[in-house]
């Protein structure tokens, strides 16, 4: 057996304003970098200890995993970071208000944006400026895997290889590993390892700041997953990351 623990970042400036954010990069809230701390006592309390640290690389994410690393004392280990598990990218809806673009849009097809598992939102033109082949941070990417909007199905396809040829590895090593990412990166990575349908994948939410257990048999196959802390809290808390958009 084998435990991988995984993070979603604590709460964004864009969390709290209820903003698609995607690959823009926002900083955490007072309230996320203490979600963060929080979530290393909890890590804590099950006397859990980490040997690497994968995060994306966004800087809502690396703030979290090097808060909790601090608090847990782990500020030393090992960090790889990688642009595979970023957040999914929201093309056009990138930094829109979710209950406004409903209203707009309508709450049915703005769910499909959100939660569908293929249909990717609008997408950024290519000379947007928030398109990322503007940004150095992925000046290494080819140009035609660099995203102009993504649905989770993009997300799968992009995060599977880093899970292959990043986290793996570190599992067949015998590291404790840690993985702090986002809410879709994460969904990605549980619909794969769980087996998870394509219809049942749109009702997983993911919870800022909890970190999730999941236990892996000797051949890193899924055994079962459990959120750290009070599991009516992490409930309501994956219930409110649905309720979002209205």
């Amino acid at each position: 057996m084998s435990t991988l623990a995984m993070v979603r970042h604590g709460q964004s400036i864009w969390n709290l304003e209820n903003r698609f954010t995607g690959w823009t990069d926002v900083p955490l809230t007072d309230g996320g970098a203490a979600e963060a701390r929080n979530a290393a006592d909890l890590m804590i309390a099950e006397d859990m200890v980490f040997d690497v640290v994968h995060t994306s690389v966004l800087r809502r994410a690396i703030g979290t995993a090097n808060l909790a690393l601090d608090r847990m004392d782990l500020h030393w280990i090992p960090v790889r970071r990688s642009w595979r598990i970023n957040e999914r990218h929201y093309g056009a809806l990138q930094g829109l208000e979710k209950k406004e673009t409903a209203a707009i849009h309508g709450a049915e097809q703005v769910f499909q944006w959100r939660r569908s598992y293929d249909v990717p939102p609008p997408t950024l033109d290519l000379d947007d400026p928030r398109h990322p082949r503007f940004d150095p941070r992925y000046r290494s990417v080819p140009a035609a895997e660099l995203p102009a909007a993504e649905c989770l199905a993009d997300v799968v396809a992009r995060a599977i290889p880093y899970w292959e040829s990043g986290i793996l590895p570190d599992l067949d090593a015998g590291l404790r590993v840690l993985v702090v990412a986002h809410g879709n990166s994460m969904r990605a990575l549980l619909k794969y390892l769980k087996g998870i349908s394509d219809e049942e994948i749109t009702r997983l939410n993911i919870p800022t700041g909890i970190p999730l257990v999941v236990e892996l048999d000797s051949q890193h196959r899924y055994v079962s997953d459990r959120y750290l802390g009070d599991q009516a809290a992490a409930e309501a808390a994956a219930a409110a990351v649905a309720a979002q958009a209205g």
